[in-house]
């Protein structure tokens, strides 16, 4: 009987690769913590075409990241016409290897798709069949910048084949005042701000109340940032309205910016904040990127902190309770005071 061939390991091209897809889907919390990921992907593949497949709410962002060349929006086709030409456009781009950051069901039926109908792509993810296979069976429960460079080092993406806690894919928002040419509407001033300011971050996904601080704690923080000196500044999406306008009934010397802040003006704001309070949501982890100190606010009733913890060059403290409806606003102040960030 012959013996079978024993397949050769893959080898990732490297410097050598002209054409690579990362993709990433969302949440705005997973997108900014992949920036890390994205960045050691541009620095290993100097040369390439670096295309980016996500969603519209990312779009403008990604235009302006400095680790793309091209973004495409449709990661997330509504029909199955659309899925198909999704599908039949990456195999045409003959990408000589894809980045898969979603690593959900639906990226690993993508690569299950794309395999099918021949050749399948170098692919680094959590498949089985992926030449670059992310098997840690612990991965659910890592920290998303933990297991993104995890991921990265199976696929050869590591200095002396790992990481380590001092040498690992930081997510870096540095760039975007300079991409931005530091446009005045980047500015505290543009929003009638005067420093010192904090950011109040009291949104959270609206189908899991427990991750929410309730409103009057936020006013009742709001108010002592006030005396003290800080003028509270209010920033969130339109489903945060409501919120904001209990916590100005409450207290007429906070500010509300909800609605008015991009991506980039959340970014800046946080650089030149006094410090930030927020629940866990993906503002929360902006901030913490772009290097405000601050408290992050978590329920351990619906997340683990040391799995989704905001990490920064000043990491937030944690205060948690089994619900945040647990947590006082004395805890939460007893933390700023530590940050010793208040006006003397």
């Amino acid at each position: 009987m012959a013996k079978t061939a024993k397949l050769a390991s893959p080898v990732n091209p490297g410097a050598g690769a002209k054409e690579v897809l990362v993709i990433k889907l969302s949440a705005l919390g997973d997108f900014v913590l992949a920036l890390g990921a994205m960045k050691a992907v541009r620095e290993f593949h100097p040369s390439a075409r670096i295309t980016l497949l996500t969603t519209p709410p990312y779009e403008e962002f990604a235009k302006h990241c400095p680790y793309f060349d091209r973004i495409e929006t449709d990661g997330r086709p509504a029909t199955m016409k659309a899925t198909t030409a999704l599908l039949s456009r990456i195999r045409k781009s003959k990408y000589d290897i894809i980045y898969d950051f979603q690593t959900s069901g639906r990226t690993k039926n993508y690569f299950t798709a794309l395999s099918r109908a021949g050749k399948a792509p170098l692919w680094s993810g959590h498949h089985e069949k992926a030449a670059f296979f992310h098997d840690n069976p612990d991965r659910a429960t890592m920290h998303s910048i933990d297991r993104l460079a995890e991921q990265l080092a199976v696929a050869g993406v590591a200095p002396d084949g790992r990481w380590n806690r001092q040498n690992f894919p930081k997510p870096d928002l540095s760039w975007v005042r300079p991409k931005l040419r530091d446009a005045p509407r980047l500015q505290p001033a543009y929003f009638g701000l005067e420093q010192p300011y904090m950011l109040l971050i009291p949104g959270a996904s609206e189908h899991r109340e427990a991750k929410r601080w309730p409103v009057e704690r936020f006013a009742e923080l709001a108010k002592r940032v006030a005396d003290a000196g800080v003028t509270p500044a209010i920033i969130g999406g339109k489903a945060e309205g409501k919120i904001a306008q209990d916590i100005l009934k409450l207290e007429k010397r906070a500010k509300s910016l909800v609605t008015r802040t991009d991506l980039f003006q959340i970014v800046t704001l946080a650089e030149k904040a006094a410090f930030v309070v927020g629940n866990d949501t993906g503002p929360m982890h902006m901030a913490a990127i772009a290097g405000a100190p601050g408290v992050a606010l978590f329920a351990t009733n619906e997340s683990n902190p040391d799995h989704a913890a905001p990490r920064g060059a000043r990491s937030p403290i944690i205060n948690s309770a089994p619900t945040l409806a647990e947590l006082e606003v004395d805890t939460v102040w007893r933390s700023i005071l530590a940050l010793g960030v208040l006006p003397t």
